[in-house]
């Protein structure tokens, strides 16, 4: 009896995300840290059970576009845009103020402008992965305070697009008037069908009323809408996500929320699980071991500064301070878009391969220890005791 070669790497991958998961539940840690766990046990770096890491990262690509279609079903878009001064005002202080964190170090380093620029732009990014799932599963989402990191979240998306350019330019790679016209025509369209779309009183997706008697021609409908609309963002050279959160709203628009959530459920826990898993695969472990003190110090002064400078943003942008230092807890992780930033600036020599790998570790730590900094974030700083205490007084 043939036996696919891939099959027993299968069983191996699920039963150490299992195994690990399991471990993790009962210790009631986030799901977050086992996947990654995972991709570094069975990555190349570990047991070398998965070594081929674009293969799991394009999967996994899959799991943040289904995370931002699911997140478009369950936002607000008038709390959304109420908090476009925090989320579009913010993000540009917070990229600047960045830069002007990295800029002494490197003065003293001396690095050129454009590694100071790249390395500020890669602090600058939060995870829109990691936060979304914690809100999603804290149920903090859908307060003001989640909508408006929500809001940042998609402005950072968006501004990936200007960073690579420059990155680009500093690389001697200038982007032509052509492929710039088609991402503005693209942004555009898309802020114009979703206008249409939730200015109208009795939007309904084409066909709906024909598929809630098939559950199977449900689940193609649904991955036609969600990986249709993300197919043309990214023709358009933008995020694919952001067309995928588009494709969200319009779900939401139409009020066709539950069936197309029951269908699309499992796809999204198995494509989520497997970016985060893509994620631990890039960890050298035998680097970070070798140069544990450096890149410890590097993870806590990016968790600790990013904090405090989002903090200090929120503050001056009307928050509260715990619910201002809270907010920076949350953004305090580097994001995953980093990753695309940190490859474009090596393969550009802006970056060494040891400055290249360092970068890397520092990303994915950041991102494991996320769920911890937050929660110590909010045990400190007794944030869910005083929003009880402001529900209760409203």
């Amino acid at each position: 009896m043939h036996l696919d070669p891939s099959l027993p790497i299968l069983v191996a991958t699920i039963g150490i995300i299992f195994i690990i998961g399991l471990i993790l539940y009962l210790m009631k840690l986030p799901q977050v840290i086992g996947y990654i766990l995972a991709g570094v046990a069975i990555g190349p770096f570990g047991l070398q059970i998965f070594t081929d890491t674009d293969y799991i990262s394009r999967l996994g690509s899959f799991g943040v576009v289904l995370l931002l279609f699911f997140v478009g079903m369950e936002v607000a878009p008038k709390k959304l845009l109420s908090g476009w001064r925090i989320a579009v005002i913010g993000t540009f202080i917070q990229v600047g103020l960045s830069i002007l964190l990295i800029l002494p170090l490197g003065m003293f380093l001396e690095w050129p402008v454009e590694r100071i620029v790249l390395l500020g732009f890669v602090v600058s990014l939060s995870s829109t992965t990691v936060i979304i799932k914690l809100l999603s599963d804290s149920g903090e989402l859908e307060k003001k305070e989640g909508q408006d990191i929500l809001g940042i979240l998609l402005v950072q998306d968006l501004i990936i697009i200007p960073m690579l350019i420059i990155i680009g330019l500093f690389g001697g790679t200038t982007p032509s008037w052509e492929e710039l016209t088609i991402q503005i025509t693209g942004a555009v369209l898309m802020i114009v069908i979703l206008i249409w779309a939730l200015s109208k009183d009795n939007f309904h997706l084409p066909f709906a009323y024909l598929l809630k008697g098939d559950k199977e021609l449900q689940v193609f409908s649904a991955l036609l809408l969600c990986l249709g609309l993300s197919l043309l963002t990214g023709l358009a050279n933008l995020s694919t996500a952001l067309g995928a959160f588009a494709a969200g709203i319009l779900v939401t628009a139409a009020k066709e929320t539950q069936w197309v959530h029951h269908a699309l459920d499992p796809f999204r826990v198995i494509f989520v699980a497997l970016f985060f898993v893509s994620v631990g695969l890039l960890v050298d472990v035998s680097f970070v071991i070798s140069h544990l003190m450096q890149v410890t110090l590097l993870v806590l002064i990016v968790l600790i500064s990013n904090t405090f400078l989002n903090g200090l943003i929120l503050r001056m942008l009307g928050y509260r301070w715990r619910e201002s230092l809270y907010a920076g807890a949350i953004l305090a992780q580097i994001g995953e878009f980093s990753f695309v930033l940190a490859a474009v600036g090596f393969n550009s020599e802006i970056i060494s391969q040891v400055a290249y790998q360092y970068t890397i570790a520092v990303i994915a730590l950041s991102l494991l220890f996320s769920p911890f900094w937050i929660k110590l974030a909010r045990q400190v700083l007794h944030v869910s005791q005083l929003q009880t205490k402001i529900e209760n007084n409203n």
